[in-house]
């Protein structure tokens, strides 16, 4: 099983979804990537991962160019808001899911409410992401 999660940056959602799709089955190979790949980790959400034990600092932010010409069981997208457009693969793949969240990079205020984005969208992606792998891998 072969899962590629998509996002604009590859720093910090499709990180995250990475992190938890992997947690939950060793076997499946997950690898994120992003349209316009950062080059590096969001250290905010490096930190929120870490707090629940997952740690993702070892993870790249690598462009979607490295991965078109693999085969892919699933190519999941997690764009959220409506300014941001979801990349599109034009790699082989089987499925295409879309599973969006907003971007807490994005996030603007206090420290404290700042992280507090980081920890919600966390929360968020933990649920989605273990309710496609029990619906849809673990079978």
């Amino acid at each position: 099983m072969r899962v590629l999660i998509l996002c604009t940056g590859n720093s910090c959602r499709s990180q995250m979804a990475h992190g938890f799709l992997q947690s939950f089955d060793k076997n499946i190979e997950v690898y994120s990537a992003g349209t316009e790949a950062s080059g590096k980790l969001n250290a905010k959400a490096v930190e929120v991962m870490q707090e629940i034990g997952i740690d993702i600092s070892g993870h790249s932010s690598d462009s979607v160019n490295k991965y078109l010409n693999e085969k892919w069981d699933y190519v999941i997208t997690v764009c959220g808001g409506a300014n941001e457009s979801c990349p599109a693969f034009t790699g082989d793949v089987k499925h295409r899911v879309h599973i969006g969240f907003d971007d807490p990079s994005h996030a603007q205020g206090s420290e404290e409410f700042i992280m507090s984005e980081f920890h919600r969208v966390r929360d968020e992606i933990k649920e989605a992401f273990f309710q496609f792998y029990t619906e849809n891998i673990k079978k």
